[in-house]
Formats: C-alpha cells, sequence, structure tokens
C-alpha cells in the first residue's frame, strides 16, 4: 500500500490494493495514458480502490488538475489489461499509468480542459524526468491494446506534450480528401510495407499485406494518436507518410520482433 507520495505535484492520496511487485523490471521505461470512461472523477476513483475491481492505476488526474496517487510507482498497477509493446506483454510491469478523468466516447467524449492538461504536461514531465522514460516510450493505452481500447482519444493533445519534451510527434502528414485509402479486406504491397513500419515503432501487428480486423484496429489505434483529423483504420498516403516520417524522426528502420 502506497504510504507517501511520489511526486509533489499530488494533491491526495487514496490508496488502492490492486498492485503488487514489478515483475522483471527494477523500474519502469514507459509511461501509459488512459482515460477514465466514468461520469465522476470520484466514482473512478472509488472503482480503482476496491479489491474486487481488480485495477487500479498510479495517478488520476482529475477535470480541475487534481492529482491522486493510488500506487506508489516502484509498484505494479494493473491498469494496462492485456496488452503488447515492442515485444513486452506484460505492460503493467514497465510502465507507469495515468488515469484522466473523462467519461469517453460512450459518454460524449468531452475535450480535456486546459486546467487537467496542465497538471497531465506537469507530472508526465516529472515522471519521465525521474524514470528517463525515452519520448517513443510515451504511449496511450489504445496504442498496446488496439484490439480493445481506444483512450485516450483522438482528442488528446499528444502534441503539446511532445513540444514540452514528453514523448514523440511528429505534423501529420495533411490528408487527401479524394483518397479514402484501402479498406478493410484490401489486399497490397503497400499494406505489407505499412504493417512493418507499424511494428517497427513497436505495434503488435503481422505483416499479411491484407487490412484485416487486426491491422484496421492498428491503423486506428496509430491515427487516434499520431493522424488525428481522420481515423478510419483505412491506410491512405497520409497515414504511410506519417509513420514514415515518425520513425524517421524516431531514427529507426527495423522492424521489431513483436509480431
Amino acid at each position: 500500500m502506497i504510504s507517501a507520495c511520489d511526486s509533489r505535484l499530488v494533491s491526495a492520496i487514496h490508496p488502492s490494493p490492486c498492485c503488487e511487485p514489478r515483475r522483471g523490471y527494477g523500474r519502469p521505461d514507459m509511461l501509459l495514458l488512459h482515460y477514465t470512461g466514468m461520469m465522476s472523477c470520484e466514482r473512478a476513483i472509488d472503482w480503482l480502490s476496491r479489491p474486487e475491481a481488480r485495477v487500479s492505476c498510479h495517478y488520476v488526474i482529475d477535470v480541475d488538475g487534481t492529482i491522486t496517487q493510488m500506487v506508489a510507482e516502484d509498484q505494479r498497477a494493473w491498469h494496462a489489461g492485456v496488452s503488447a509493446w515492442a515485444g513486452e506483454t506484460d505492460i503493467n510491469s514497465c510502465s507507469v499509468g495515468f488515469e484522466i478523468h473523462n467519461p469517453g466516447h460512450d459518454q460524449g467524449y468531452p475535450e480535456f480542459p486546459e486546467a487537467q492538461m496542465v497538471a497531465v504536461e506537469a507530472l508526465a514531465a516529472d515522471v519521465v524526468r525521474r524514470w528517463s522514460i525515452a519520448p517513443e516510450r510515451v504511449l496511450a493505452h489504445s496504442d498496446v491494446a488496439p484490439a480493445r481500447k481506444i483512450d485516450p482519444g483522438e482528442k488528446f493533445d499528444w502534441r503539446r506534450l511532445a513540444a514540452a519534451g514528453i514523448g514523440l510527434w511528429v505534423p501529420p502528414v495533411p490528408i487527401d480528401p479524394t483518397d479514402e485509402g484501402f479498406a478493410p479486406g484490401a489486399r497490397d504491397d503497400m499494406i505489407a510495407t505499412a504493417q512493418d513500419l507499424l511494428r517497427c515503432y513497436g505495434y503488435a501487428i503481422e505483416t499479411t499485406g491484407e487490412i484485416d480486423i487486426a491491422t484496421s484496429l492498428v491503423l486506428a489505434a496509430f491515427q487516434r494518436h499520431f493522424r488525428p483529423a481522420r481515423v478510419d483504420g483505412r491506410l491512405d498516403p497520409s497515414t504511410l507518410a506519417t509513420i514514415e516520417r515518425l520513425l524517421a524522426a524516431l531514427g529507426r528502420q527495423e522492424p521489431l520482433d513483436n509480431a
């Protein structure tokens, strides 16, 4: 159980029993961002603190910027679920998890207010600095679990965080409104190339050369994070070029073995 704050930015401690020692990791090397998907932050914190919920996080950030810590950073919080990134499948053990209060897509999906984003930015900067988390390891829940999750979603301001030195961002390549891209079921060498590049960045995806269900979900996850103007799970020139631009910024060329 947590007994002291890990960050001076924390306003309150509300311990969750849903945690344990990290498995095989002495320290976290990833920051994973979620939204609560509940109507009030109080309800979210209550649920995250119940043993029967079997879910938790390290921090909850309310719309007014209030930060509540629930699990110590050196502990394994249960926030990622079934997930994978760059060959790693125990994302809980390698990450610090933020739950950013927002009712979510099923309940109106409002904008993330300024006070909340200020708090997220400050806390993320603090966590990234103390644990030396690389920019490409600041991720969305939807990035590591594209078949299950869509949070924090296309309204979250990743560009703002990157401007503050948190996470990796490149300007998305403009969308050609006349090119809708490859639809589900399409097959093409360009699709295989995109799958290779997405795997190179860290997404768990196989190279099939087809817009199958898994590929469409990964493309949508990528778009939510890096090309939010149109999230449709299709492969269009804008999406492919944005993937290439992101990898060029990272300096990575070879696919990771995480299919």
